[in-house]
């Protein structure tokens, strides 16, 4: 069976990805989020895992984490509450997490759950991707699960080459070296990079993620890549707004 990344993937558009924390600003508002994202035209949704210390995340993001981690967000309830998801969404679904939690409730058990569920790949920012090769792509696999990894402008070009080698599905380009977060627009060396990876010709395509936030940024991002993610735009919208007005917040991104 194909994977729903790799044939959304395919489909001749810019993609816009979703990234969200579960549990988020209510323990109950994943579902809905998720359904709402969808109907409002979203081609992809990151479900994050909270964590208590995401290395990666920046303070929009980690505030995020840390009320849902409150609300009594842990890995089985997210599994509990995306059990019937299937019955209701159909485009991709991607957990980004921290590998500790993974860890703990045992990497096949939580591969082999992702599976039933429906979703789809996964991304793990602290998981090095030689580890993954030699310990863990055969459990993913077998699993039917993706597994993504970053790139950012510090990345060997060696570096690179190997993780589009290990790599089925697409790339996360982050945007830059620092941790997550919007900015109003990307500077030359961002633009550099980009075009730089693209000259590239790695066989996966790539999804920028980092400091995108509106229809000016998406439309940077994507001019070089095959789509973007957005994280902490949404996160602060659903602070101001709780899990309501996603159409608003889809549409401004989605601006020609």
């Amino acid at each position: 069976m194909t994977n729903r990344i790799t044939e959304k993937l395919q489909q001749d558009k810019k993609l816009l990805s979703i990234y969200f924390t579960a549990g988020y600003p209510e323990l109950n508002d994943t579902v809905g989020i998720i359904e709402g994202l969808e109907k409002n035209g979203v081609d992809m949704i990151e479900i994050g895992l909270p964590f208590s210390d995401p290395l990666a995340d920046g303070p929009t993001i980690q505030e995020s984490s840390t009320a849902a981690l409150k609300n009594g967000m842990t890995t089985e309830v997210l599994f509990d509450q995306l059990k019937d998801i299937r019955k209701t969404v159909s485009i991709p679904l991607i957990i980004m997490g921290y590998f500790n939690p993974m860890l703990q409730y045992g990497v096949k058990a939580f591969c082999k759950k992702c599976e039933e569920i429906g979703i789809d790949g996964l991304i793990i920012p602290d998981l090095p991707v030689d580890v993954y090769h030699e310990e863990y792509q055969a459990i993913f696999e077998k699993n039917g699960l993706l597994n993504v990894f970053l790139i950012t402008p510090q990345t060997p070009d060696e570096r690179i080459q190997f993780i589009d080698s290990v790599s089925k599905g697409f790339i996360y380009m982050v945007s830059s070296a620092s941790v997550t977060g919007a900015k109003s627009g990307f500077g030359k060396e961002q633009v550099e990079y980009f075009e730089r990876i693209k000259s590239m010709n790695l066989k996966n395509p790539q999804i920028v993620g980092f400091g995108i936030s509106n229809s000016e940024t998406f439309g940077q991002a994507t001019k070089h890549a095959k789509g973007a993610i957005i994280g902490s735009a949404l996160i602060k919208h659903l602070n101001k707004n709780g899990a309501s007005k996603l159409d608003s917040f889809v549409n401004t991104i989605r601006q020609e």
